[in-house]
């Protein structure tokens, strides 16, 4: 069966699953959906973020330290949650074991920070794509099933082809910031004649988890050497300081 077909079928049976009483992916409650309430309120910590990377703070209206020396090239970043447990287990679950029954419930979470925090509006939602091998490996990109989840109620127009992954890197895991950054140089460009849809708009840019950032600020540049105004980064969940872990 070619992979467009079966990427369908899983993603109506995720639409249908969405809609039934099911167990909570954290605590195995039965509930109305895949993460109850009583988890949502229990595991996501509110607190001050930088605006620039969305590290927590231990006031408002701040930046971080190595934003002030460094900053990433967002106009805003923000996320919903830390990457922890129990986030860390139902993104994984969500990422790499087909868990698209999980999307609705997630992208929800983002949407609910992006309502609180209230970004400058942006007129383009771009998932960060895979790489082709990667993509044809999971069968589909998490942060499309996000995007395209978060898009409507923003009443923002999601495109998952007008950003490209030209290229797979090697995994970013155990690479040190630089080495980040090296790794994903020259990995993202724009479809071939579609330049002229950035010129002039405001990007967000929409991603599962955020590390370092620099696969983010490749992708940033990218759109900004293309003729976008601003970009910002929203993520469902951003790593702690290595301090912190």
């Amino acid at each position: 069966m070619p992979a467009s077909r079966v990427r369908q079928g899983l993603c109506a049976l995720a639409a249908l699953a969405a809609l039934l009483p099911s167990q909570c992916a954290v605590c195995r409650s039965w509930d109305a959906g895949r993460l109850c309430r009583r988890c949502r309120e229990r595991f996501i910590a509110q607190a001050a973020r930088c605006p620039g990377c969305a590290l927590p703070l231990a006031g408002p209206n701040a930046s971080c330290g190595e934003c002030l020396r460094q900053p990433l090239p967002f106009e805003r970043c923000i996320t919903a949650l830390d990457y922890a447990w129990p986030w860390s287990h139902v993104i994984a679950a969500l990422k790499f074991h087909d868990g698209l029954d999980l999307a609705s419930a997630l992208s929800a979470l983002l949407l609910q920070a992006l309502q609180r925090e209230a970004p400058p509006p942006v007129d383009l939602l771009l998932p960060l794509p895979l790489g082709p091998q990667r993509l044809r490996e999971r069968g589909y990109n998490q942060s499309w099933e996000l995007a395209r989840r978060v898009a409507p109620p923003l009443g923002v127009t999601a495109d998952a082809r007008l950003l490209l992954r030209l290229f797979d890197t090697p995994r970013q895991s155990g690479l040190a910031r630089d080495e980040r950054g090296i790794n994903v140089r020259g990995a993202f460009g724009i479809a071939p004649g579609r330049a002229s849809a950035l010129r002039g708009r405001r990007v967000a840019l929409l991603d599962d988890v955020m590390t370092t950032g620099a696969t983010a600020a490749e992708a940033a540049r990218t759109l900004l050497d293309a003729g976008a105004t601003a970009v910002q980064l929203w993520v469902l969940a951003r790593t702690p300081r290595p301090a912190d872990t």
